[in-house]
């Protein structure tokens, strides 16, 4: 039997025709069954007439199956015909889905053109280039009014700042390894001793010898 849809799922006309077809192919395929039960069951009766030597009632179970036979390749038909018929519908609306989409996909790209016309993009584009080609020609009379002089100063103060910019590295030291400045060292004063007169033998006899150094 056909799924039962969905609560809150709204049924469409489509659908339901859907749903109509594949209730048909079931029931066709049940019928389907029995028709094969009882072609098998006609050919064993058959079987076992003919066993019983009653060759009459053999060829009538034999018709009989014959006839069930029919029914059943007409039956296998109409489902066939159903299965077809289903697909063709569930495809259909599939397309019918994709042209809804390409519609409304369309019918947006309407607007946004009715929106931004030729005219319009052309006039944006035109004013575009009018204002880079004023800024181009403000650039040039700023740069012509600057003096040889005036430029090299520029790039003079551009280079310093440059050069502010970038950190001092001592050249020849190890990455890491600290910088210090040598400090002078204090250069020692050498204290020469203070000369001790040594001692002189005073003479009462002779005051002219009283700095003079006595002899060992």
């Amino acid at each position: 039997m056909g799924t039962s849809p969905s609560k809150g799922a709204k049924i469409t006309a489509h659908d339901k025709a859907i749903l109509d077809l594949k209730v048909q192919r079931d029931k066709l395929k049940q019928y389907n069954k029995r028709l094969e039960r009882v072609v098998d069951k006609e050919l064993n009766l058959a079987k076992k007439h003919l066993a019983n030597g009653d060759k009459k009632r053999a060829l009538l179970a034999l018709r009989r199956k014959k006839f069930q036979e029919g029914l059943l390749e007409k039956t296998q038909l109409q489902m066939t015909n159903l299965d077809e018929l289903t697909f063709s519908i569930e495809h259909a609306l599939v397309e019918k889905q994709v042209f809804d989409g390409l519609s409304a996909g369309n019918q947006v790209l309407k607007e946004l053109h009715s929106e931004m016309s030729i005219a319009d993009v052309e006039k944006l584009m035109d004013e575009t280039a009018e204002n880079i080609a004023y800024q181009n020609e403000i650039d040039e009379l700023l740069s012509s009014r600057l003096s040889v002089a005036e430029e090299e100063d520029i790039e003079r103060e551009l280079d310093e700042m440059v050069g502010a910019l970038l950190p001092t590295v001592p050249v020849g030291l190890p990455q890491g390894q600290a910088v210090y400045e040598q400090q002078p060292e204090l250069e020692q004063e050498e204290v020469e001793p203070e000369h001790v007169p040594s001692k002189t033998k005073v003479s009462s006899k002779n005051p002219r010898v009283l700095n003079e150094p006595m002899l060992a």
